[in-house]
């Protein structure tokens, strides 16, 4: 079968066996590409109309006990300036993102034990003031009666991606200590307490093979989460794979289309990682198939410290003028911008 062949059968089946996964993955052909973009987009539309969903990204605190060999904000980073917002701070960024429209507050963190004391109080604050819109967190893996607390507090959504479903790899890329099985046993606690869930993948990271990337998806199918955040491994100089190549945007997209294509209702996100290493990558990633956007409310002096990766695109942009870009940018390309909350919703 051909890549056409391919894609037009994942789009009907939403399945394929692993061999043709890697061929879509491993394709280089311009129009068979365009065939896998225009199709996820097509599915897109049809599930989620042309409306794609803002989201004010707020980085709460660049504390982490975690030393993942890949990441900027590792606690084996001396160089780096350690904040944790305040509640005010927090509230201020969730205030302006109200008033611009957005309906979803993240508030992504690292890992850290002390979340669910400092942010359960915040995240009852957030809910009390502005009852029509979902909180998401993302703060790594945390236990079962911290993912409760928070989730009784009001919290809707949780974002932890897997990062790879390979357990040799997974070892290659995190310190001893941490374990997959432990991340996808919070990845399925998150569920039984009723999150929508998010998962995903770094694109291109250190000893990664398309057969990981194939296992991968075959998690993300086993789990069925209501998001899927995919993004480019993005070297940070201050890390052990600093020196490693960056992931591929063409690779990047590839997912984006396969994940819609799979998960038709799933919200899909453009990351922010795709728009470093792609300069038109926000709406590459829209036109493969991704349905959302999460433009940086954080406090601009403290967004150069949330250095995950290096090269954090508006690093200098206010929230106001970066959602200005961006929704002049999807009225180009006839989208609209959502002002509900785009929960998930099963067709």
């Amino acid at each position: 079968m051909t890549v056409t062949d391919l894609v037009d059968k994942l789009t009907l089946e939403r399945d394929l066996d692993d061999g043709g996964l890697e061929s879509i993955l491993n394709c280089n052909e311009p129009e068979e590409l365009e065939h896998l973009y225009s199709s996820a987009r097509d599915v897109s539309i049809r599930h989620h109309g042309n409306t794609v969903h803002l989201r004010a990204l707020v980085e709460w605190s660049n504390v982490c006990r975690n030393d993942c060999l890949y990441c900027g904000i590792r606690c084996g980073n001396a160089s780096l300036s350690r904040y944790t917002l305040s509640t005010d701070e927090i509230l201020d960024a969730c205030s302006r993102a109200y008033a611009l429209g957005l309906r979803t507050f993240v508030l992504q963190g690292g890992e850290n034990p002390a979340a669910a004391e400092i942010l359960a109080p915040t995240v009852s604050l957030i809910k009390s003031f502005w009852s029509d819109a979902a909180v998401t967190l993302s703060l790594g893996e945390l236990p079962f009666e911290t993912y409760e607390l928070l989730r009784n507090a009001g919290a809707d959504r949780y974002l932890l991606r897997h990062e790879t479903a390979d357990k040799a790899h997974y070892a290659m890329l995190h310190p001893e200590g941490m374990a997959l099985e432990n991340r996808m046993d919070c990845l399925r606690s998150l569920k039984t307490l009723g999150y929508q869930v998010g998962t995903g993948m770094m694109v291109g990271s250190p000893f990664q093979s398309t057969r990981n990337l194939v296992a991968d998806l075959r998690f993300i199918q086993e789990l069925r989460p209501e998001m899927v955040g995919i993004g480019p491994f993005i070297p940070h100089k201050d890390t052990p794979l600093g020196t490693y190549p960056k992931g591929s945007a063409e690779l990047t997209l590839k997912l984006y289309s396969i994940v819609r294509l799979m998960l038709p209702d799933a919200n899909i996100p453009s990351t922010t990682a795709l728009s470093v290493i792609e300069p038109e990558g926000r709406i590459k990633g829209i036109l493969a198939g991704a349905n959302v956007i999460m433009p940086n409310f954080s406090p601009l002096p403290h967004r150069a410290d949330y250095a995950i990766y290096e090269g954090k695109a508006s690093l200098s942009l206010e929230a106001e003028e970066n959602q200005k870009q961006i929704e002049k940018e999807l009225h180009n390309h006839g989208y609209l911008v959502g002002k509900d909350r785009g929960d998930y919703q099963e067709n």
